[in-house]
């Protein structure tokens, strides 16, 4: 089993949502988060007043998998939230050595 974290911008959301749903993925936690990267951030006005924003938002998707479904799975986020500008996010693909659903109790790939 393998946990993917997704980091995207906040409006490719309900796209990404979508993608996941056309290939099956049954389940995704997504959180808005803030952060940056080689993005840094941008300026605003604000009440006539230049501010700077160092900490963009963006949306922090986590998804578990089988490992069999990693590749599907990573292809559709990337394919869906791309734009080809900066800032776009990023995904990252983690090992995930138990899952239980406390419903059932059930382990493994068998809870997800």
């Amino acid at each position: 089993m393998k946990l993917i974290i997704a980091i995207i911008k906040p409006y490719k959301l309900e796209e990404v949502k979508n993608a996941l749903a056309d290939i099956g993925v049954r389940g995704v936690t997504a959180t808005e988060v803030k952060g940056f990267g080689r993005q840094k951030g941008h300026t605003e006005i604000y009440r006539g007043s230049e501010i700077s924003v160092d900490f963009v938002t963006k949306v922090k998707l986590e998804i578990a998998v089988t490992d069999d479904a990693v590749g599907a799975v990573t292809d559709a986020i990337v394919r869906t939230a791309q734009t080809g500008k900066i800032g776009d996010g990023k995904l990252f693909v983690l090992p995930l050595e138990n899952a239980v659903r406390i419903r059932t109790g059930e382990t493994g790939d068998g809870a997800l």
